[in-house]
Formats: C-alpha cells, sequence, structure tokens
C-alpha cells in the first residue's frame, strides 16, 4: 500500500475512534445512574477548563481590569 494512503487511513479512523468514543460517553442513557457518571463529569469538567483557558476567567478578567483602573 502507498505510504500516503496509509498514513491518511490511520490518521482517519484515529479521528473517526475519537468521534466515536467522544458520543458514546456523552450520550444520554436516561436518567438511571450507569458506570459512565464519573466518564461524563470529568469530560464536562475538561470542557469546562478548556473554555476558561481559552476565553479567560473571570477572575483574571478582573484582577487586570483592577490593576489598569488605578493607572487612569
Amino acid at each position: 500500500m502507498d505510504p500516503r494512503t496509509d498514513k491518511l487511513i490511520r490518521r482517519t479512523t484515529m479521528v473517526a475512534t475519537c468521534t466515536a468514543a467522544y458520543l458514546l460517553l456523552t450520550a444520554d442513557y436516561g436518567p438511571e445512574d450507569n458506570v459512565l457518571i464519573p466518564v461524563r463529569a470529568a469530560l464536562k469538567s475538561m470542557e469546562q477548563s478548556v473554555k476558561k483557558l481559552v476565553t479567560g476567567s473571570n477572575k483574571e478578567a478582573g484582577e487586570t481590569e483592577k490593576k489598569e483602573k488605578p493607572k487612569a
């Protein structure tokens, strides 16, 4: 098999596997508790951490504003 084709197939398989795992772990299995609740909680925590990292947390924004106000 061509090395480029093999590389493309491996990458596509990795992306598909990660996507399927994410969808299975975050699926709604109803109101009953199940084994995946701790994993779901960890995923939600990770999502919130990434959002805070990307957008900046409110605490950091408030500290920046406080530092800038006395200068004016």
